[in-house]
């Protein structure tokens, strides 16, 4: 377990989640999982804005925790496919919830 989540597990259920999805872009690489397993060239199509490097580190930070799994196929050239764990999975009404929250505000807000 990483140590920002193990610290958050002192403090309240709320820091352990805002630990384990806090990071640059994860609610929205859940997102793009919640519709099945993909690749990482293609997730980095899903979320233009996100650079390789924080990409990365994001996916990493999240099989770290067990939301999603990282599949590396040994044949040349490489193939790597991610897709959410169980765990991740559990994920999907409350990923549903601010999905539909956000493009609510957005909408109010004329954004």
């Amino acid at each position: 377990m990483r140590l920002p989540v193990s610290r958050a597990m002192d403090v309240c259920p709320v820091e352990v989640a805002v630990s384990v999805l806090g990071g640059t872009w994860k609610l929205t690489l859940v997102k793009h999982l919640l519709a099945g397993t993909r690749r990482f060239n293609e997730i980095g199509r899903l979320v233009p804005l996100a650079n390789t490097k924080t990409l990365t580190r994001q996916l990493r930070e999240l099989e770290e925790d067990g939301i999603v799994q990282r599949t590396a196929f040994p044949e040349v050239p490489p193939r790597v496919e991610y897709a959410l764990s169980e765990t991740g999975r559990s994920l999907e009404p409350i990923v549903s919830a601010m999905d539909a929250w956000g493009a609510e505000f957005a909408q109010r807000h004329g954004v």
